[in-house]
C-alpha cells in the first residue's frame, strides 16, 4: 500500500494543543502500535458513549446538567473520531495507483465512445 501522506497524524495533541505526527515506514513500530491501540480505544469509547447518549436522551427527566455533560463528552468523542478518520484517510493509497505508485486504472476511453 502506498500512502499519499508520509506523516501519520497521531491520535493525541502536543502540550501546546498542536497536532502530533509520526514519520516512519514501519507500521509495526512501538509508536505506530501505540497509536493504533489509542485509536481503537477512542473508537470503542465513542461507541459506548453513543449507547449512553441514547439512554440519557430517552430519559424525559434528564437534568440539564446531565445533558450538558453528555454534550461535552459527545463533542470530545466526535473530535477524537474525526482525527482517527483523518489519520486513516491520509494513509490510504491514492486512487488508481498500484502498490508501486504506478497507474493501475488501465486504458481509458474518451467520453465520446459512449455516445
Amino acid at each position: 500500500m502506498t500512502p499519499h501522506n508520509e506523516l501519520r497524524l497521531l491520535p493525541w495533541s502536543g502540550p501546546d494543543g498542536k497536532p502530533c505526527f509520526l514519520s516512519t515506514a514501519d507500521s509495526n513500530s512501538h509508536l505506530s502500535r501505540l497509536a493504533d491501540n489509542t485509536e481503537a480505544i477512542q473508537l470503542d469509547l465513542a461507541a459506548e458513549l453513543l449507547d449512553h447518549a441514547s439512554e440519557v436522551l430517552g430519559d424525559k427527566e434528564a437534568a440539564p446538567e446531565e445533558l450538558r455533560a453528555l454534550t461535552e463528552d459527545l463533542a470530545e468523542s466526535l473530535r477524537d473520531t474525526l482525527r482517527v478518520a483523518e489519520s486513516r484517510g491520509h494513509r490510504l493509497p491514492l486512487p488508481g495507483l498500484d502498490t508501486h505508485g504506478n497507474d493501475a486504472r488501465g486504458p481509458t476511453l474518451p467520453a465520446a465512445t459512449f455516445g
